[in-house]
């Protein structure tokens, strides 16, 4: 299984949200290396939830439902989506500042790459964003 993690404004789509509606497409992504990472999705894949502007911070946790299918809210047929399903949020949300602070992360795509929408996360990188945000679940 990969590790992912994928952002989303919280005034345009947040964790609550994400919970409300249980299983969601993951739309409106326009950036050719995160769509190559969303078509890499595996179902049972699992993600870290990040609230990027409001908050920056990682929430929860989701779950890929649906491998990638074409983006209903693209008209050129060029864009993907995958669904996600909500697993649980974090008991404790790791905010950017401490990823940034703790040099572990020096590498992490989330610092070097700030913009990206969707991007894989490594096992050590996953294991100690779980340790930080008290998920203990798989």
């Amino acid at each position: 299984m990969a590790h992912w993690l994928v952002k989303s404004e919280p005034d345009a789509f947040s964790w609550d949200q994400q919970v409300q509606n249980g299983t969601e497409p993951w739309t409106g992504v326009r950036n050719a290396l995160a769509s190559i990472n969303l078509k890499a999705m595996k179902r049972g894949d699992q993600a870290f939830f990040y609230h990027s502007n409001i908050g920056r911070e990682i929430v929860g946790v989701v779950e890929v439902a649906r491998e990638a299918y074409p983006d209903p809210t693209d008209g050129t047929g060029r864009w993907v989506c995958v669904d996600m399903k909500a697993v649980g949020p974090l008991p404790k949300p790791v905010p950017l500042a401490a990823i940034k602070a703790d040099p572990e992360f020096a590498d992490f795509a989330l610092v070097r790459m700030s913009r990206l929408s969707v991007m894989p996360v490594g096992d050590a990188h996953w294991a100690r964003l779980c340790k930080l945000g008290g998920w203990t679940r798989k």
